[in-house]
């Protein structure tokens, strides 16, 4: 990337003006264009563990739980006992209420994502991918039984302190995080481990660091993202991070190309946006989530919005 820092503040800037303008937007849009921010983040993350180190995580909704329901908690629980009655709070202290809340969210989906990777992500392939399956679904069994928490019944009357800046300022962060470690010095051992993790250990490297790495920073995007949509919708419930959901986002990576990141960010554009074009027939979506992916790996298995990869860059 040319001047990153620069793009990143433009981004930034981008985000407050769109802000500024949300107002004269027709609020449907406006939430659609939320959800495709939600899951550019959800898919960017994923796209670090599963595109560029290789991988294969079924587990991001189980983050995305963890992000969702502890940055609620804050708000609800912790937020005023530091800063007082915020409903008649500024803007100010709303806004350093609910980025304390998406930090401690991501933190702990953090947390969570170093508790799964430390001893699982010695596994490759299949074994991998189930371990994160079981992972997702311990979690989301977990809240579901947190009566602190709401159990299956799930927080209710959560502060809507989500709006399109936070939206797509996270979105900017995510992308940038993601792209330059990926392009750092660092990072381009995530791509030896991707491409072969004996030669990768021949030559000194850590592979096991590399993928907990990996999946610490993608799990804490995931609870940003988690953070962001409990703010948004106000209600969040433990089946709303089930299985389905962990899928919808690993088509979203495979769909836009694995390692590809403005791929991935069409993907989760395009799939995002599907549901709505196709609002009358929404109950076969996973059908034809399965039928795209099928004509994919057989006319396009590189990724339908992908380039050529040269050199490991996006």
């Amino acid at each position: 990337m040319r001047h990153p820092l620069l793009l990143l503040l433009t981004a930034l800037v981008g985000s407050g003006l769109v802000a500024l303008a949300a107002p004269l937007l027709n609020p449907y849009h406006l939430d659609v264009l939320i959800g495709v921010g939600i899951n550019v983040i959800l898919a960017v993350s994923l796209n670090l563990v599963n595109g560029y180190t290789g991988q294969f995580s079924l587990g991001h909704a189980g983050f995305m739980a963890v992000g969702a329901y502890l940055s609620a908690a804050v708000s609800l629980f912790l937020a005023p006992t530091l800063f007082g009655d915020l409903a008649e709070a500024g803007g100010l202290v709303q806004g350093t209420a609910f980025l304390l809340a998406l930090l401690i969210g991501g933190g702990a989906a953090a947390g969570a994502g170093l508790l799964v990777g430390v001893p699982s992500l010695r596994l490759r392939g299949d074994y991998l991918a189930l371990v994160t399956l079981g992972f997702g679904e311990i979690i989301r069994v977990i809240f579901q039984n947190l009566e602190v928490l709401g159990g299956a019944l799930g927080l209710n009357a959560i502060p809507a302190y989500t709006n399109i800046f936070w939206v797509l300022a996270s979105v900017a962060i995510t992308i940038y995080v993601v792209l330059a470690l990926v392009h750092s010095t660092f990072g381009r051992g995530f791509l030896a481990v991707h491409d072969d993790e004996i030669a990768a250990a021949a030559v000194g490297l850590n592979p096991t660091r590399y993928k907990v790495v990996a999946f610490v920073v993608g799990a804490f995007f995931a609870g940003i993202a988690g953070g962001l949509y409990g703010h948004f919708k106000l209600t969040i419930t433990p089946t709303g991070f089930d299985f389905t959901r962990s899928i919808e986002v690993v088509v979203m990576v495979i769909l836009g190309g694995m390692g590809h990141t403005a791929g991935v960010i069409g993907a989760a554009v395009l799939l995002t946006l599907l549901p709505e074009v196709l609002r009358p027939i929404a109950e076969y979506r996973m059908i034809l989530y399965a039928l795209l992916l099928i004509l994919l790996m057989i006319l396009r298995p590189e990724g339908l919005l992908a380039r050529p990869r040269r050199g490991g860059t996006a």
